[in-house]
């Protein structure tokens, strides 16, 4: 059996908010009783990210009837949000407590 310090132990549920995307932000929600402010934070911005996912991909697929233009900007907001997956997952796994750029400040004014 493997045994876990508390800041490696929520190292790695704030991974899991970004690893397994809404999953991950609910079993952290789950057990918000014993998480601490790293996982619960990061949950945040976990799931802010996904609900990012979420209407890149609405706005992606109505972007996708115009020729190219809107495949190209298809791309290009796919990109920004897989960039923004790294940045989260780096944090997370580098201690540190940071906004996602452009959208993480959102989710830094939900409270649970």
């Amino acid at each position: 059996m493997i045994i876990l310090a508390k800041k490696d132990e929520e190292k790695i549920f704030a991974l899991l908010c970004y690893l397994i995307s809404i999953i991950g932000v609910v079993i952290v929600l789950l057990t918000k009783k014993e998480r601490g402010k790293f996982s619960l934070y990061h949950a945040k911005q976990g799931l802010i990210l996904f609900i990012a996912w979420i209407a890149m991909g609405i706005i992606a697929t109505i972007l996708g009837y115009i020729p190219f233009l809107g495949a190209l900007i298809g791309a290009v907001l796919w990109i920004l949000v897989f960039v923004l997956w790294i940045i989260g997952i780096i944090n997370s796994l580098t201690d540190k407590q940071e906004p996602l750029p452009v959208i993480g400040k959102y989710a830094e004014k939900w409270d649970f």
